[in-house]
């Protein structure tokens, strides 16, 4: 057995000084403690993931000098810290193994992800060889994050070399219901390396992405003998079992010896439960927020209230993350919105505890169309009215940010984003979407989630049909499918890449999947000036989903060459 403590901490991006804190905080905690060892995630230095900010040699430097700060302050509890590795004008993924003072080892991650949100072939080279730690107490071995998904990779390889406990440091982002997948998976890995596995992640949120800690201790059957709660900063010990030491010898794998203290005090072997599927999904939606306000300089935040669903939800969201206090409602009413949505906004803001504004554009829309009039022309009322309204609306939260330094939010959600129901400098407008990863018929669910705790969502905004209101008696009906049926399809096409084939097999009617289809293509320019917004799916739009804006290709082309290229060939 070893006691290892895990640090579930939230780093900042490029906050070197302040990371360095989090870390060297852990490490007293886990000598008061009574631990041996103490891991924090990865790349807990620079915070993850630092981008093109490990192409400036400044920070760099700046992350070496943390690390050696770091080993410098260590004494009989060995630290294992996620940092950049520079050698020979390469970088690595890297965790340092610091004791008595210096680094006495470091371990380069081997396998680098470069799918979804990954990017990280673009910046590091992979590592080779392992270093395993004799403790006295065990068989010590350590590798980064992606090492551990391999069926033959990093972490199964140590096992076999004699680690009877491997630790796996990570900065996991969030999606849902990953974490059942992370536990099989390191269950399936340690079953088949016969060694416990020390898993810590990192919590928090960083731009698009949402970390959910939960970080686990897996014994060497596979079994969850410990979890940390997910979304939460959190520090505990663990007595870790020692695996089979395995016997295979490799060239690539070298030993050292670290003398460790003997534990003392108590241990954790408490699992924690999963969070249930809606709570899981709010709470990354909360963490994210409160991330990127915090972490960006913003202490309010202001959006449009407009009595509907997904603008009541993102300040419901808005007030769990920052307190009421902190978010400013605004409502923008037109002469085209019904009485009950100023209302229900209204009471939606009471419910809350938050303050709300009312604003009437009627008069500034006939200023607007007035001064458009020889532009227009005579004509019916069409989308460019209609999104007139919009844009009005947006520069007015706009006005309100720029005097006060207020956050604007987005409210828009997923489906309308995908379909391009939303308008460009209006509801669009923002320096955070919410809900950019949330689907609509998901913004109910999470909706009656929430009014469990709490009323704060009024029923009449949930039981309501969903609408714009930018013309008489309009409903988001009027241009879009259903949304029981269109979000299936969306989740389909966008998070599965299923084709038109694939989704008529699945029993969707062929006309309405080529509709929606082509909704979602031709909004791809709208998509890429949207705000950025947490990611909760598997394929969240911006760093999971890129596709070119100018495209000819059409979902349902056979790929057939020209008639003239193919009478050719039926020649030869």
């Amino acid at each position: 057995m070893i006691r290892i403590a895990l640090a579930q901490i939230d780093p900042t991006v490029g906050d070197i000084g302040g990371n360095v804190e989090l870390i060297l905080d852990a490490y007293m905690q886990a000598e008061r403690a009574g631990a041996q060892v103490v891991a924090v995630p990865e790349l807990a230095v620079t915070g993850y993931p630092p981008e093109d900010l490990v192409l400036k040699r400044s920070f760099l430097d700046a992350n070496l000098r943390a690390l050696d700060a770091i080993a410098a302050a260590t004494r009989e509890v060995l630290a294992v810290v996620g940092f950049v590795d520079v050698g020979r004008d390469r970088i690595y993924n890297a965790a340092a193994l610091c004791h008595r003072g210096e680094v006495i080892a470091i371990y380069r991650k081997h396998l680098l992800p470069n799918y979804g949100v990954f990017d990280e072939q673009r910046y590091f080279e992979p590592g080779r060889g392992h270093t395993l730690v004799d403790t006295g107490y065990g068989m010590l071995g350590v590798c980064v994050c992606e090492d551990a998904w391999s069926e033959r990779g990093p972490l199964v390889s140590q096992g076999d070399a004699g680690a009877q406990i491997v630790i796996n440091i990570n900065a996991s982002p969030f999606h849902k219901n990953k974490m059942e997948e992370r536990c099989a998976m390191l269950g399936d890995r340690a079953r088949r390396a016969n060694t416990s596995i020390a898993y810590v992640n990192a919590v928090g949120g960083q731009d698009e992405l949402v970390f959910d800690g939960g970080s686990v201790i897996i014994g060497p059957q596979g079994e969850v003998i410990a979890r940390l709660p997910q979304f939460v900063e959190t520090f505990a010990v663990f007595d870790v079992p020692l695996g089979a030491a395995g016997t295979s010898s490799h060239p690539s794998v070298r030993t050292i010896r670290a003398e460790l203290p003997e534990p003392s005090g108590a241990s954790v072997h408490e699992v924690t439960p999963l969070l249930d599927d809606a709570e899981e999904v709010y709470t990354a939606l909360v963490i994210a927020l409160r991330d990127y306000a915090r972490k960006n300089g913003f202490q309010k935040a202001v959006l449009g209230l407009s009595g509907g669903v997904d603008s009541s939800l993102a300040a419901t969201v808005a007030v769990d993350a920052l307190g009421s206090q902190n978010v400013l409602g605004v409502a923008l009413p037109s002469e085209f919105s019904s009485s009950h949505s100023v209302d229900d906004a209204k009471q939606l803001a009471a419910n809350l505890g938050m303050e709300i504004l009312q604003i009437p554009i009627a008069r500034i829309y006939q200023t607007f169309l007035e001064a458009l009039a020889d532009a227009f022309g005579p004509t019916e009322m069409g989308l460019a009215e209609e999104n007139l309204q919009a844009r009005i609306r947006g520069n007015l939260w706009m006005a309100i940010s720029n005097r006060y330094g207020h956050l604007v939010l987005a409210t828009g959600n997923k489906s309308e984003l995908a379909c391009g129901y939303a308008t460009l400098y209006g509801d669009m407008a923002g320096g955070f979407a919410i809900l950019k990863d949330v689907f609509k018929t998901e913004v109910y669910e999470l909706c009656a989630y929430r009014n469990a705790i709490s009323d704060a969502i009024p029923p009449n905004v949930i039981t309501k049909p969903p609408s714009a209101e930018l013309r008489p008696d309009q409903k988001d009906s009027d241009s879009l499918p259903p949304y029981e049926i269109l979000d299936p399809i969306l989740e389909a096409y966008i998070e599965r890449d299923e084709g038109v084939g694939d989704l008529v097999e699945a029993g969707h009617e062929a006309a309405t999947v080529a509709r929606i289809i082509a909704l979602v293509d031709r909004a791809e320019y709208k998509r890429r000036q949207a705000p950025p917004g947490p990611k909760v799916t598997t394929k969240a739009f911006g760093r999971d989903r890129r596709l070119p804006i100018s495209s000819r290709w059409k979902e349902g082309d056979v790929g057939s060459l020209p008639a003239r290229l193919v009478g050719e060939q039926g020649a030869e």
